[in-house]
């Protein structure tokens, strides 16, 4: 053991490269490349920061942020004090979760349902067509579920033709339906698109497993379980984990263009108080101060996350 243990501490040493003066001209172009990567995540995301001294101060735009009276956590006394920003939480991060539970597991569905298709040809034709939505602006998409969804809309023309409704339904009056409208609108505008990658994983798992299951007469429920999920799994963990710091990035678009004050009550979300509050009312203090608790609860649930990634490593997921 000894011995290994110290073949391999070599191994690592001679894969190490010396930085020299040579090495460096030698990567010139490299190193030129991402001093311009440094620098644009310097200029466009370190620098903003410095505007998160406003969440503590009483800005004014006329004073600026240096002579701005600083007010330390009244701002965020005052955030926390206010009914709809309580409530405004609540409808991000239920439709966060939602959004996050359903496109997850539809992509991961989808993935796997078409890598069972035997007809190259018609799972090339029903891919394209699958992520084609993920093009289209959110406006388009608004505009199909208004269409869609509206008295004469063909949802109320099918329900009404078979003698489901006895008159046509408002959707978009009725605060129960507003989650499950954008999370619809949510899976099926990225379904497609985010069953790609899983896809591409699914390619990279050794066609002779599901060979050797077969022979053996494993079924196709069998073989998804025991190849095709576990094949994907670190796939799976890793966009997980990405997609948990999301959560509270519920969307802006889709709310603001489908919510009416019928429905407002739940379908405000931080971004929309952000933009109401801090940019509407010129209260700048009061929107950085819910953009930094949104930043703040996305790195706590991602380092959560990461911390549960850790402790389940040598698990089985499924």
């Amino acid at each position: 053991m000894a011995a290994i243990e110290k073949r391999k501490k070599e191994k690592v040493t001679e894969m190490k490269v010396k930085i020299t003066w040579k090495e460096i001209k030698r990567q010139k172009a490299l190193l030129i490349w991402s001093a311009f990567i440094v620098l644009y995540g310097v200029i466009f995301c370190y620098l903003p920061l410095g505007g998160w001294l406003m969440a503590f101060q009483d800005y004014r735009p006329k004073d600026g942020l240096l002579h701005s009276q600083f007010v330390g956590l009244a701002k965020f006394q005052q955030l926390f004090s206010d009914a709809t920003f309580l409530r405004v939480i609540r409808n991000t991060l239920a439709m966060g979760v939602i959004n996050l539970v359903a496109t997850f597991f539809m992509a991961i569905l989808f993935a796997i349902l078409l890598n069972d298709v035997k007809s190259q040809g018609g799972k090339k034709v029903v891919q394209t067509i699958s992520y084609l939505p993920h093009f289209l602006s959110w406006i388009i998409v608004t505009g199909i579920l208004h269409d869609a969804l509206s008295g004469t809309g063909i949802v109320n023309e099918v329900r009404l033709k078979f003698g489901i409704l006895d008159q046509p339904l408002n959707f978009f009056a009725h605060p129960k339906f507003f989650w499950p409208i954008v999370a619809f609108a949510n899976v099926w505008k990225e379904t497609g698109w985010n069953a790609i990658i899983y896809l591409s994983a699914i390619t990279s798992i050794d066609p002779s497993l599901y060979e050797a299951a077969n022979i053996d007469g494993a079924g196709r429920w069998q073989r998804i379980r025991y190849i095709t999920l576990p094949g994907i799994r670190p796939t799976i963990m890793i966009l997980l984990l990405m997609n948990v710091g999301n959560v509270l990035n519920a969307g802006f678009e889709i709310q603001y263009l489908l919510g009416n004050g019928l429905v407002q009550s739940v379908a405000q979300t931080i971004d929309i108080y952000v933009l109401k509050w801090g940019i509407s009312q010129n209260d700048f203090a009061i929107g950085t101060a819910a953009g930094i608790f949104k930043s703040f609860v996305s790195i706590v649930l991602v380092v959560i996350a990461n911390e549960i990634a850790k402790r389940t490593g040598d698990e089985r997921l499924f």
